[in-house]
């Protein structure tokens, strides 16, 4: 006996697309807005993408020009880790490819980046796409974390180009995977070949966002997700009354997925590493300020409680800030001839001699795991895998030495018994929410109109999404504009801003307005799974920050 399940319930899904796609490929216009800058550092940008610096604004609508209709030939590829939605942005690009002309073919490279350089791909099909429509992962073609960065790369992804006869190639990844989306576009329009270049933006971070982009994809799916554990871990917290959960969240480079899901679920304390950054904040205070949350949580009889940790709060902490950069500086330079180095004493030493007094001895004040951790081999940008370091344990250490001198004081009398839990593959490859399914698919289809429209270096993009999906406006944004200079590496290299935390912005002043109750009242709020089906105010609604962001 068959039974259904929310798996073959989800493949038949219609995603629900703004009205004004719904004309079809063929019946949609194309209209320019202005010229485009970039970020910051215009002078920089605009000498490293001569071809594709400047370009304009893309709107697609009733009004324009109508689009180049024929047969295209594009390649996919899926960059960096899963998020949500992937799925059905290829099955969006796909849909629209073969309204452009029914011979369109659409080929799937497998792996990521390297799948293109090894031309290891698959012939996506009807039947391909309708075994993946509207779920979670990227385990329709795989995804990878290869950099397309040299020219002898780039000359390959352009022989494998001509090979296939492809004149287009999508790109769905990050900040990162679309940088190389943008320095790929510009050898190909440098050389002259005949391939455009589209990005689609994807993360789970929610860093990927700016005035054109609102939102990664992704994000809405796995903090819902993320928010549905910690209302768990809650309500087992109220139930057992003695534990203090230590919960680190993704989130490398910026706080949004611990704001968001702080907004959802209403922790006892959520540190936002903007916040710290900007306070210049050390550990020590970090640690008095959770250990205060315990004291007076304890003097009304509970000792339990929960504290939201964004994963890479360790970096925005301004010692240990300077002190990893130093580190990636140095491992930049002699990370080879370091890596040699036979024993822990010996490491100590070479360091010693590299880093600044001040850095030297915030290293040592660390606990030992945390100083290998800092110390493990880099990411392919150059930068410590703060993923690896336990930053959850080292505040539970710190703050439990805290409440052990407060109570020889007489201060504490409370019971801190604690533990530690990190949330990341929990939420990457979760079913998308009904956010996600329709907001990847027109992003997919979105990619297909500016491949029609002609373009390259662009990345597809909906807007206006706090609203209906009728009113959702879809169109294109040259990347160059989102893009600026940062030093990876060791060296200077053009990137796409990523975007921090707002701390004037409503969502943190929301998050602001209540945490001081929340740290010493049981304020729990239990979010639930992600519902598919039921009311649209429950089963569509978006995330906390873009509500409370399209207010502003």
């Amino acid at each position: 006996m068959e039974y259904s399940t929310l798996q073959s319930l989800r493949y038949a899904y219609q995603p629900k697309v703004p009205k004004m796609l719904r004309a079809g490929v063929r019946e949609i216009s194309v209209s320019e807005g202005k010229a485009t800058e970039s970020a910051s550092d215009e002078e920089r940008i605009r000498e490293l993408f001569p071809k594709t610096f400047g370009q304009k604004e893309l709107y697609f609508g009733s009004k324009g020009k109508k689009l180049k209709v024929q047969k295209q030939v594009v390649g996919v590829i899926l960059s960096g880790g899963q998020a949500p939605g992937g799925h059905n942005v290829i099955a969006g690009l796909y849909d629209a490819l073969k309204e452009t002309d029914p011979d369109s073919i659409l080929l799937g490279f497998k792996g990521g980046p390297s799948g293109l350089l090894e031309d290891n791909y698959i012939t996506l099909t009807a039947d391909t796409i309708s075994k993946y429509r509207n779920t979670g992962g990227f385990d329709m073609i795989g995804s990878g974390r290869t950099k397309l960065e040299t020219e002898e790369q780039f000359m390959v992804v352009g022989e494998v180009a001509k090979k296939h006869g492809m004149n287009a190639i999508v790109i769905i990844g990050g900040d990162d995977s679309n940088t190389n989306a943008a320095v790929l576009a510009e050898y190909f329009a440098e050389h002259e070949i005949p391939c455009q270049v589209i990005g689609c933006p994807k993360t789970i971070d929610g860093d990927l966002k700016n005035d054109d982009i609102e939102t990664s994809f992704g994000f809405d799916t796995a903090t819902k997700t993320y928010s549905e554990l910690i209302g768990n871990i809650m309500r087992d917290a109220n139930s057992a009354k003695k534990y203090w959960h230590f919960i680190k969240l993704m989130g490398r480079s910026a706080s949004h997925i611990a704001l968001e899901c702080a907004l959802q679920t209403h922790p006892n304390i959520c540190l936002i590493s903007e916040e710290i950054e900007k306070n210049g904040t050390n550990l020590n205070t970090i640690a008095d300020t959770i250990a205060d949350s315990v004291v007076k949580r304890a003097a009304q009889g509970f000792n339990f409680g929960v504290v939201i940790i964004p994963e890479g709060l360790i970096e925005f902490v301004p010692e240990v800030k300077k002190l990893i950069e130093e580190i990636n500086e140095t491992l930049a330079k002699f990370g080879e001839r370091f890596s040699m180095l036979p024993s822990w004493d010996e490491r100590l030493g070479f360091l010693t001699a590299s880093l600044s007094v001040e850095s030297m001895k915030v290293f040592n004040m660390l606990p030992l795991d945390i100083q290998e951790q800092l110390l493990m081999d880099r990411d392919p940008h150059g930068n410590v895998q703060v993923s690896k370091i336990e930053t959850e344990k080292l505040l539970s250490k710190i703050v439990a030495n805290r409440l052990q001198e407060l109570k020889q004081e007489g201060k504490y009398s409370g019971k801190f018994n604690y533990l530690h839990h990190f949330f990341g593959y929990e939420g990457r490859a979760a079913f998308p929410s009904n956010f996600d399914a329709d907001y990847c698919y027109s992003l997919g289809y979105t990619a297909c109109l500016l491949i029609n429209a002609g373009c390259t270096g662009y990345m597809s993009y909906v807007k206006n999404l706090a609203s209906g999906v009728d009113e959702w406006a879809a169109g294109g944004m040259p990347i160059t504009k989102m893009m600026d200079i940062e030093r990876r590496g060791g060296k200077d290299k053009p990137v796409i801003r990523k975007a921090l935390v707002d701390l004037g912005g409503k969502p943190f002043k929301e998050f602001s307005r209540h945490r001081a109750k929340w740290a010493s009242e049981t304020c729990f709020h239990y979010p639930g799974a992600i519902q598919y089906f039921g009311p649209e105010e429950l089963a569509d609604a978006t995330t906390i920050t873009l509500r409370l962001e399209a207010e502003e």
